[in-house]
C-alpha cells in the first residue's frame, strides 16, 4: 500500500487539502496569485496555520481579487491589521497590495499564468523523490522565478517561498513517488 506525503499528517483538512488540491497544475491567473500570497503568509508559520484560515483571507482580501486590492490604501491596512481571522503582519498586507498592482502588470504585459508556467514550457517540472529528506527547500528554478517576481514588484517571494508555492500549485510534482498521488498528478502533467 502506498503512503500519501507525511507532511499532512491526519488532520483531516491538511490530508483533504494534499489529496484533493497540493500539486495539482494550477493556471487560472488569480488562483496562482492566491496561492502566492498565502504562501507569502506562510512564511515563519506552519501552512495549517494559514489553511485555517484561507476562508477568512478569502473574505478580508476581498476574495483575491487583485483589481481590488491594487486600489487599497492606508485604510484597509488597518482594517486588516484589526482583524483576527486572518495573519496580522503590516508587512506582508502592505506587500499584498503592492503584489495585487505587480499582478495587474504582469497580467496586461503577458499574462501572469504564462509569465509562470513558460519556464517549464507549460508542463509541470517531475520529480522522483522518494522521502522528505530528497525533497528541496529551493531550486534552480525557484530561484529564477523568485528573481522574475521580484523584479516585477511582488514581495515575499525569496526562493524558498516561490518554491513552496510551485509545489502547491502543481508548477512542481513534489508529492513522493511513494504517495497515491505522485502518479495521478504526473498525468494530468503529461497532459500539459
Amino acid at each position: 500500500m502506498q503512503d500519501r506525503c507525511p507532511w499532512c499528517g491526519t488532520d483531516p483538512l491538511y490530508v483533504a487539502y494534499h489529496d484533493e488540491e497540493w500539486g495539482i497544475p494550477e493556471r487560472d491567473p488569480r488562483a496562482l496569485w492566491e496561492k502566492l500570497i498565502l504562501e507569502g503568509f506562510q512564511a515563519g508559520l506552519s501552512w495549517i496555520t494559514i489553511l485555517k484560515k484561507r476562508d477568512n483571507f478569502r473574505t478580508a482580501f476581498a476574495g483575491f481579487d487583485p483589481a481590488t486590492i491594487a486600489l487599497w490604501g492606508d485604510g484597509d491596512v488597518t482594517r486588516l491589521m484589526a482583524d483576527p481571522g486572518i495573519v496580522r503582519h503590516r508587512g506582508k498586507i502592505e506587500g499584498t497590495i503592492r503584489s495585487a498592482r505587480a499582478f495587474l502588470a504582469v497580467e496586461e504585459r503577458e499574462g501572469f499564468s504564462a509569465s509562470l508556467w513558460k519556464h517549464l514550457d507549460g508542463r509541470p517540472h517531475q520529480t522522483n523523490a522518494r522521502s522528505m529528506a530528497e525533497v528541496p527547500n529551493e531550486t534552480p528554478l525557484s530561484k529564477t522565478i523568485s528573481k522574475q517576481l521580484k523584479a516585477d514588484g511582488f514581495t515575499f517571494c525569496g526562493p524558498t517561498i516561490t518554491y513552496a508555492f510551485l509545489q502547491a500549485a502543481g508548477l512542481v510534482n513534489d508529492h513522493l513517488t511513494t504517495c497515491p498521488a505522485h502518479a495521478r498528478i504526473r498525468a494530468l502533467g503529461e497532459g500539459g
